[in-house]
């Protein structure tokens, strides 16, 4: 009885302690998730938050802090689109009068514009640093967003840029900063000026970084490597050739006694001509890092001529880029977190642009009904003020162009595109606009509308539900465009690519000459080159009625008799090894015409020797009618390796 009876106490003492144990605050709770999100163990964080939102779902103020402190463990996660959705919602929760928040909202914004970089949303970046700044309580902060100000805008908005690296000279001169940070924003500065065309400032720039970080020593971490090659970079373009290759012997790029740095597995270029519209002459010089997996995690532009769309072009293809595994273990690990290529466009088949050529039906339509787009502004940024101010001030029946000029603008931020491309898709579709129209717009608006469209996967997700939706199911050119569109995505799945252009080919209701099958053709040539099928390839090409050209289109291509060239003196001297993919065309007599470098590494090192190597083969005589090319745009690769 005894044992019973303290049996039946103790299990109501447990009873009553359970019953008595008072409920954490939201206070506390807040607190507790605070601590997880300074730690390691963000899955725990965000469940923190996420408990802790309906708990405050009442208080606007209480739930913007959560879902703007939430969306640091989602980033951490890398749950991208729903860090940028809690930060937007969360930001708009907060009072824009309480000073108290600056800091939730400057952590905000930062983290926006981080996640907009890497992606290579430069211009939405650029967008976020500015808000950042303005939340900046203290000059660490001013800095770390006008740094990022200035990287993002020298690609979207030079002004912007030049003015934030004043304000930051300034901060500067009234906080002083150590010597790496001051180094950080020397040759963030060194960059704008390269890209601006002032050599003597980028030079000096690029030195004084070098400076700042200890000078020319053998000691060379990451920092060291960047502030070097911007130096080398600076006087390659300046033709100061001895000095520069100084600078790049102390970067150890092209220096690789103890591993190799080859061409990647799947390493192209851009196409010619595409949505960026990029030209032959054009180049760009990227930068970006090799993961383990030999994927790449980071890549961003260093230098580009021909406008700030090409940079981002050319960066957005180098994201694509990958190495086998054999290759990723004998790259020096150095290496591998620090690379810069000098790159051309692809002309092996150049691509018109598919989103251009349904834009174009949206133009015509709408000068046919007496509201003619305007023609793109020689200055984007300086016209953008006046661009929002014609939209605000436009019926809302007349609202569609301005829109579109929008939308044809290089500096508007990514989400508030997409924005715009929603309410025009609204303005074109109750105005009965061309279906086609209808999808450049809804594209833009569903592929701005997610934060990581660059991720493997994500363009057919959100792409490939259209083919099934009306309008478009029921219109051939623009199912036509979204298989186009899918297939381009597909290029490492030669089958899916195949089956998707197979369908716009067989489609009975497409115009036989229409540009969007000649495009199909196109790529399905090219698939039957690269596996060697010259009776398919030639067949496919046949049909687009264009100048067959291509080795494979015409059949075998020419046998090659003799290679030569020599290897650089001056880089030889320097003890460097590179090399470059060139490409070029082979006339019917066996010579080699119009070489060029497409990539070349180290960059600007090996790109003549490149181009003259190619120009020095000689390939077997061919027969071609008219005199015709016997193979247009031939790729090889030439390695420069010095024995050791």
């Amino acid at each position: 009885m005894r044992i019973e009876m303290g049996v039946l106490v103790t299990m109501l003492a447990i009873g009553s302690a359970a019953v008595a144990q008072p409920q954490r605050s939201v206070q506390q709770d807040f607190e507790a998730a605070t601590a997880l999100s300074a730690g390691d163990d963000h899955a725990a964080a965000l469940a923190a938050w996420q408990a802790l939102e309906p708990r405050v779902a009442a208080k606007p103020r209480s739930r913007g802090i959560v879902l703007v402190r939430k969306s640091r463990d989602l980033v951490a996660l890398k749950r991208y689109d729903e860090a940028v959705a809690a930060t937007r919602e969360g930001l708009a929760l907060l009072p824009t009068g309480d000073k108290t928040l600056s800091a939730d909202r400057f952590d905000a914004y930062l983290n926006l514009a981080g996640l907009d970089q890497q992606t290579l949303d430069y211009a939405s970046a650029a967008d976020a640093y500015r808000h950042a700044e303005q939340e900046a309580a203290t000059a660490g902060e001013r800095l770390a967003a006008l740094r990022g100000l200035i990287r993002t805008a020298t690609f979207t908005d030079p002004a912007t840029a030049t003015a934030a690296a004043a304000r930051a000279d300034a901060v500067i001169a009234a906080s002083p900063i150590d010597n790496p940070l001051a180094a950080d924003f020397a040759s963030a500065k060194a960059v704008l000026a390269l890209n601006t065309g002032n050599l003597p400032v980028a030079t000096a720039e690029a030195m004084r970084a070098v400076k700042l970080l200890g000078g020319l020593t053998e000691k060379t971490d990451l920092r060291d490597v960047a502030a070097r090659s911007n130096v080398a970079l600076a006087m390659l373009l300046a033709g100061r050739k001895d000095e520069a290759r100084h600078y790049m012997a102390m970067t150890g790029a092209g220096r690789m006694p103890d591993g190799q740095f080859d061409l990647g597995a799947a390493m192209t270029p851009p196409d010619c001509g595409g949505e960026a519209g990029l030209k032959p002459e054009q180049l760009a010089v990227v930068q970006f890092s090799i993961a383990d997996d030999g994927s790449v995690l980071l890549a961003e532009p260093i230098y580009a001529e021909g406008g700030r769309t090409v940079a981002l072009a050319f960066a957005r293809a180098a994201r694509q880029w990958a190495w086998s595994a054999e290759q990723v273990k004998a790259i020096p690990s150095f290496l591998r977190y620090n690379a810069r290529v000098e790159l051309r466009c692809n002309m092996a088949f150049p691509r018109p642009s598919i989103t251009d050529g349904l834009l174009a039906d949206l133009t015509r339509w709408s000068a046919e009904r007496g509201a003619p787009m305007a023609d793109a502004p020689e200055n984007p940024a300086q016209a953008l003020a006046g661009q929002r101010a014609a939209l605000a001030a436009a019926p809302p029946a007349g609202k569609l162009p301005a829109l579109i000029a929008l939308l044809n603008s290089p500096v508007v931020p990514r989400e508030e595109r997409a924005q715009f491309a929603a309410e025009a898709l609204q303005a074109a579709r109750a105005a009965q606009a061309p279906v086609t129209g209808q999808l450049a717009l809804d594209l833009d608006a569903r592929l701005n509308g997610v934060a990581d469209q660059w991720r493997p996967g994500t363009f057919r997700r959100v792409v490939a539900p259209l083919l099934d939706q009306q309008p478009y199911a029921g219109d051939p050119r623009a199912r036509a465009a979204l298989r186009l569109l899918l297939a381009d995505e597909e290029r490492n799945a030669s089958d899916r690519m195949a089956a998707l252009l197979g369908q716009v080919v067989d489609d009975p209701t497409l115009p036989a000459d229409d540009a969007l099958r000649t495009g199909a053709q196109i790529r399905l040539a090219s698939l039957a080159q690269r596996r060697g099928d010259d009776a398919a390839a030639k067949a496919a090409f046949d049909k687009t009625g264009l100048t067959a050209s291509q080795c494979a289109l015409v059949g075998d291509a020419p046998r090659m008799l003799h290679s030569g060239g020599s290897f650089p003196e001056e880089a030889l001297s320097w003890g460097f090894e590179g090399w470059t993919r060139t490409q070029y065309d082979i006339a019917a007599n066996g010579h080699v015409l119009n070489a060029r470098a497409i990539v070349s590494y180290p960059p600007f090192i090996f790109t003549k020797a490149g181009a003259a190597t190619a120009s020095g083969l000689v390939y077997a005589k061919t027969y071609r009618p008219e005199g015709a090319l016997a193979c247009g745009a031939n790729t090889s690769n030439v390695k420069f390796r010095i024995p050791h």
